[in-house]
């Protein structure tokens, strides 16, 4: 699935497999022979993907940018057990096409069915924040736009090739991070021999401090007026209290009524 993703920027063509001759096993494994000291590694460490039966549950969204650097397209596949699959995409035919706001999403919708198709998923749910492509999709509106048509007519080829797709518009507010992928491809120009490495997003629980030993301060299990109370009672002031700690104290402690 990795290499299908990363192959659909190049412009390959699938054929149908011809008829393979009940030979071209054998013809295989006599032009490799295995010796005896060679170990035969049968691990297969995506077994796990050729046991898919299924590929309902799985999600996609879609969003187009133009702003004054540019345009760029996001798109984000989420497949029924969570993984997610994003792509980002620079349009920079602006100077040779005419770009709109509606084209990028068209682009941005086109990415994301091409993608799931290449997988070879055929169901699936489509969300994004563009109402004028989800309902032109489905018919509910009619492209009245020229230059629309083109990009609508191979929509519908698109949308022809698979089994069930089911469309839900989300508010921009709901569609941030394809709004966020589309919005880096925009910005930024990448050499066509330069590779950039997936995107990596991780949660942090804890502030980049917390493993600073000499300044944490440890919970001793006492209140907080703890300190005022014992200052009250016995008229003594911690170790290492400072002057300043020291008057703080004591205009606290004018503040208090010893109890009991």
């Amino acid at each position: 699935m990795r290499w299908l993703v990363l192959l659909t920027e190049f412009d390959i063509h699938y054929v149908t497999q011809k008829s393979i001759k009940e030979s071209i096993v054998a013809d295989h494994l006599a032009s490799l022979p295995v010796y005896d000291g060679r170990a035969i590694d049968d691990d297969f460490p995506n077994e796990d993907v050729a046991t898919v039966s299924s590929m309902s549950g799985w999600n996609i969204y879609f969003d187009g940018v133009a702003n004054h650097s540019g345009y760029g397209i996001g798109v984000l596949l989420i497949s029924s057990r969570g993984d997610c699959i994003p792509r980002s995409v620079r349009l920079a035919f602006s100077d040779r096409h005419p770009t709109t706001n509606n084209i990028v999403e068209y682009e941005a919708c086109i990415l994301g069915l091409e993608t799931t198709f290449e997988l070879g998923i055929r169901q699936m749910k489509v969300f994004g924040d563009s109402n004028l492509v989800l309902r032109q999709i489905q018919g509910e509106w009619k492209t009245r736009d020229v230059k629309l048509r083109p990009y609508h007519a191979y929509l519908e080829l698109l949308v022809g090739r698979f089994d069930d797709l089911r469309y839900t518009h989300l508010s921009r507010a709901q569609n941030r991070f394809v709004d966020a992928l589309a919005t880096l491809a925009s910005m930024i120009d990448i050499l066509a021999d330069a590779i950039v490495c997936l995107l990596l997003i991780e949660s942090r629980f804890a502030p980049a401090y917390c493993c600073l030993i000499d300044e944490a301060k440890f919970d001793d299990g006492l209140p907080w007026y703890h300190n005022i109370y014992r200052f009250l009672r016995l008229g003594v002031y911690l170790e290492a209290v400072t002057t300043k700690d020291e008057r703080a104290l004591r205009q606290l402690a004018a503040r208090f009524v010893i109890c009991g």
